[in-house]
């Protein structure tokens, strides 16, 4: 199991590599960091070649997800993951059900019972598997169609 989910697509060209290169490095705001900010661009962050690394310029909602790929002559890649900031808080929220056991065990609220540790297990489940993939399902679709509007591609079946 996965603790962060991704997704990877490939996509078709509609115009040359170059015209494509052009409208992403035009609607691109340039950024060592991949942080939200206030911006007229589409998106923020780094192209080198026909490699790119972008967030999403969309303010609460478009840094979660990162898109990096490359671009080649009639098709290209593009990976989806979670940001890295999102990650480790994320991560925090997966500790948040063991932390609180421990806590009202030491707090003598209740004793140990192996039942706990299901309990433990359900909610880290729950968390990962319905609140994370709905966020990121629900803004990964917003940047990826962001994406294809920007590039004007056509995403190829898998």
């Amino acid at each position: 199991m996965k603790l962060f989910p991704t997704k990877k697509y490939e996509f078709k060209l509609i115009g040359t590599k170059q015209e494509t290169l052009d409208r992403l490095t035009r609607r691109t705001e340039k950024s060592d960091y991949l942080t939200s900010q206030w911006t007229d661009k589409t998106f923020r962050g780094k192209i080198s070649g026909d490699e790119f690394r972008i967030i999403s310029s969309t303010i609460g909602k478009g840094a979660f997800c990162v898109l990096s790929g490359k671009i080649g002559s009639a098709n290209g890649i593009v990976n989806v993951e979670i940001n890295k900031v999102f990650k480790i808080l994320l991560g925090i929220i997966y500790l948040m059900p063991i932390i609180g056991i421990i806590i009202t065990i030491k707090l003598g609220g209740e004793k140990f019972e192996p039942l706990m540790i299901l309990s433990i297990i359900g909610q880290i489940l729950i968390i990962r598997f319905i609140a994370v993939w709905f966020f990121f399902i629900r803004f990964s679709k917003h940047s990826l169609n962001q994406f294809r509007d920007v590039l004007d591609i056509e995403w190829i079946k898998n």
